[in-house]
């Protein structure tokens, strides 16, 4: 251990605390602890020259071991102006032992009379350095009024002579003494004054002040941390402030202490501070919660002021979290409106798709029957003409009302009847409905549900468009040859209806985007099948009305599995934004398979 280290852990554990008195104590203890080493170290040579001392001689020696003493006590007790009251009393001893024993004849003794003063200057007290003073002009009086009166040496009749010049330097040891402590009283006043100003100015402006060194440890940190963070000072002083910066953010707060500390520049940067914990909502535990912070941190270039401890960067830190939120808020903002302009696009782009065909339809074959030269005379053609315009006049109908209805649904303006009604004669009704679609495609659709299927409390007409959206979808991509299942099963206070396909699936990147208004998978402008998009976004919304949810299972061409969990009474749900949610990857077979519980009843049309 080097010698500054020993001197370090001599020092008592009160005065560890503050770096200043640190350094005090420290100062006291190595010169003390010298200059008591030295005196030892040359009481055997004195003996040598001198031989066996007398009682003054060995008095004399005493006081001036009384230095290692001080170095004793100020390090057992912490009490540094007892110690060094010690060394002062013990200097006036000195002087006035030397000066009694040799009178006037020596002047050795105002020397240490004279070092009591300049030793009282170390303490900085005012009361110390006078009491020395005086303390040193009595005994200088009383060893020159002795020789005068015969009763020291040499004769009174140089006593006046010698007091012209001892007194006098007693007095300007003290003045010089006191002054000194003056000035440096006044100082700490000024800096003490500067920094309260300083605290102030940091309280009114809300904003926390920290001192930083070299390495990124805090040296002071404002009352406000409090008030700003949820922070005592004590939890971010040293260490702490860094400890509690995100980890990835680590690297990028030294770099800021390292940049602002070597230029002449402010650097801010935002940072995220650990400032507590949360109750998980992913499970039964506790995780950090951060906040983001702004920190401005400036070069310190007034190292003089003693208050700053070997500050090397100041900064200003405040809590900037809500205008990250507002921040996150307004991009979240602007996404929105740069996907509604893309749903807008899309949606000009589908719908202009989806009505001209059937416009033209409808305007090209009531031209055909209403010009006579035109019109076929077989009455077989015209009732297929007239079926034309109907069925194109159907599809129309559909558009619109998927519109409609996904238009309420946004908005929040569809509202839900909810009655009972049983489900399997429903799910028959909409397999009614798409049978001569399925033939047309030449797509087999199975359906199959329990003999003993309770009843549900929901909105019929609601479910009825889910089932047939469903089911619509699944026909309209499979191609011929294959099969559509519906299958339905209770699970707990829930039923689970699963529509199953073996059509040409969706793919990855379009599985996180299903249900979105007018997205269709694979959507083109020459898209070999038609439609706006809108039915699983209606399925969607419908089932988060019922407080339900949808899950999605595809594989590209081998088929898709669309499953919706409707409970068993609505009317204890809350509605909720409903999301399509894909199964994970882990969890998906190699194709989506077509399974009927053991007692469902199957029914097939061909």
């Amino acid at each position: 251990m080097s010698l500054s280290g020993q001197v370090a852990t001599l020092v008592h554990p009160s005065a560890k605390a503050c770096p200043i008195e640190r350094a005090r104590h420290e100062t006291f203890i190595s010169g003390h602890l010298a200059a008591g080493v030295v005196i030892l170290a040359l009481i055997p040579v004195y003996f040598v020259l001198n031989g066996a001392p007398g009682v003054g001689e060995v008095m004399a020696f005493g006081l001036m071991s009384l230095p290692l003493l001080a170095v004793v006590l100020v390090s057992a007790s912490g009490n540094l102006l007892l110690a060094q009251t010690v060394c002062v009393v013990g200097l006036l001893a000195l002087g006035a032992t030397i000066g009694l024993t040799s009178g006037t004849e020596s002047l050795a003794y105002t020397v240490w009379l004279v070092l009591a003063p300049l030793e009282a200057l170390v303490s900085l007290n005012s009361l110390l350095i006078l009491g020395s003073g005086f303390g040193g002009a009595v005994i200088a009086l009383a060893v020159i009024g002795g020789a005068g009166a015969g009763y020291l040496t040499p004769a009174a009749e140089s006593a006046s002579y010698e007091a012209m010049f001892i007194l006098p330097a007693i007095a300007y040891a003290t003045t010089l003494s006191w002054s000194a402590t003056k000035l440096q009283e006044i100082r700490r006043r000024m800096a003490h004054a500067g920094e309260a100003n300083y605290r102030l100015l940091a309280e009114v402006i809300g904003d926390v002040v920290l001192r930083y060194d070299r390495s990124g440890a805090v040296l002071f940190v404002s009352s406000s941390s409090e008030a700003s963070v949820g922070l005592q000072p004590r939890e971010l002083t040293g260490r702490g402030f860094f400890e509690r910066i995100h980890v990835g953010d680590r690297p990028l707060f030294l770099k800021t202490i390292a940049d602002a500390a070597s230029c002449n520049e402010t650097i801010a940067v935002a940072l995220r501070l650990r400032t507590g914990v949360a109750r998980s909502t992913r499970g039964d535990f506790d995780e950090p919660r951060f906040a983001w912070i702004e920190v401005r941190a400036r070069r310190n270039d007034n190292q003089l002021n003693l208050s700053d401890d070997g500050c090397a960067v100041v900064a200003v830190m405040r809590d900037v979290t809500r205008a990250k939120q507002h921040e996150e808020e307004i991009e979240a903002a602007r996404a929105a409106a740069e996907g509604a302009n893309l749903w807008k696009d899309r949606f000009l782009a589908n719908v202009s798709h989806e009505l001209r065909t059937p416009l033209n339809a409808i305007i090209g074959f009531s031209e055909v029957l209403g010009n006579v030269d035109l019109a076929p005379s077989d009455p077989v053609k015209q009732r297929e003409y007239a079926g034309i315009i109907r069925e194109s006049g159907v599809h129309l109908l559909e558009v619109v009302n998927s519109i409609l209805d996904i238009s309420k649904i946004e908005a929040g303006a569809s509202e839900l009847t909810p009655e009972h009604f049983a489900v399997a004669p429903l799910i028959d009704l909409c397999c009614d409905i798409l049978r001569l679609k399925a033939e047309q495609g030449g797509v087999e659709l199975v359906r199959a549900y329990p003999a003993d299927l309770e009843e549900i409390v929901a909105d019929k007409r609601a479910c009825k468009q889910i089932l047939l959206n469903l089911l619509s979808n699944a026909v309209k991509f499979t191609p011929p040859q294959g099969r559509v299942a519906i299958s339905v099963r209770p699970d707990g206070n829930a039923m689970l209806i699963t529509v199953v396909d073996t059509g040409i699936g969706i793919v990855a990147e379009d599985m996180t985007r299903l249900g979105n208004p007018f997205f269709q998978a694979r959507a083109t402008y020459d898209r070999p099948y038609e439609g706006t998009g809108l039915g699983l976004s209606v399925v969607r919304g419908l089932v988060g009305l019922h407080g339900g949810s949808t899950f999605v299972d595809s594989t590209p061409g081998q088929g898709t599995s669309v499953t919706v969990r409707l409970p068993l009474d609505c009317r204890s749900m809350e509605p909720s934004i409903a999301k399509i949610e894909v199964l994970p990857r882990h969890a998906r077979a190699a194709a989506p398979r077509i399974e009927f519980p053991a007692d469902a009843m199957v029914k097939k049309i061909a």
